[in-house]
């Protein structure tokens, strides 16, 4: 379902009846209706950071409900679609934190394929209707994940922006990992402690401690 080594770890999950009865819900949603992201990008985040490449996790809520937006990484919209408000403030907080300045584009690919897993709880959404998929089931599906990453033996970063990804830290349990937690990126929050937070440096910082390379931020500097 994934490609990489997320189907060995997820694979009770993916081979039950119940997770099989599920996407069939989720089919019938996209053939009803119109639903984001594309189908083939429902998995993204896990597709672009493997199990084993893990460092960072930052939770989103569901995706971006605006046509061409979402592709499946949390706070993520694809090349040539305008910075949606929270993505501006995040930027605005790493130049603060680290003077690295905003990118033209809000596609964050090249974080995930650094080891930031880029994960929404709710992995779908219907067109023009934020949080329309929120009792589907996903939060099942992602809780897991969540716990799984929680059981590795290499220290991770979690980023919790704002209550609802905080919510998730009943399920980060290990010691070694590092939680970052604050306000959320968006503009009715971000002034209420996520400006200031310093996740990025806080970041980089652990993972060096740890023993791991850090994260480049700089999306325009990352190495193809």
């Amino acid at each position: 379902m994934i490609g990489n080594d997320w189907d060995e770890i997820l694979k009770s999950v993916e081979t039950s009846k119940g997770f099989e009865r599920f996407m069939n819900v989720v089919k019938q949603k996209y053939k009803e209706t119109t639903c984001f992201p594309e189908y083939e990008n429902i998995f993204n985040a896990l597709k672009l950071t493997p199990y084993k490449s893990v460092k960072v996790v930052i939770l989103g809520q569901d995706p971006y409900h605006g046509t061409g937006e979402a592709h499946g990484l949390s706070f993520s919209v694809q090349d040539g679609i305008p910075l949606p408000p929270s993505l501006q403030n995040i930027y605005k907080e790493l130049y603060s934190d680290l003077g690295i300045t905003a990118p033209i584009s809000g596609n964050l690919t090249k974080w995930a394929e650094q080891g930031v897993l880029l994960l929404n709880s709710v992995l779908t959404v219907e067109k023009d209707k934020p949080a329309s998929h929120k009792d589907l089931g996903w939060n099942l599906f992602t809780d897991h994940v969540i716990k799984l990453l929680n059981m590795k033996e290499t220290p991770l970063v979690f980023i919790l922006w704002g209550n609802f990804a905080r919510s998730k830290k009943i399920y980060i349990t290990n010691k070694k990992h590092l939680i970052i937690e604050s306000a959320h990126p968006s503009p009715l929050a971000a002034s209420h402690g996520f400006f200031g937070s310093r996740p990025f440096s806080k970041t980089n910082n652990f993972l060096i401690s740890t023993g791991q390379t850090p994260i480049n931020w700089d999306l325009k500097r990352v190495k193809e």
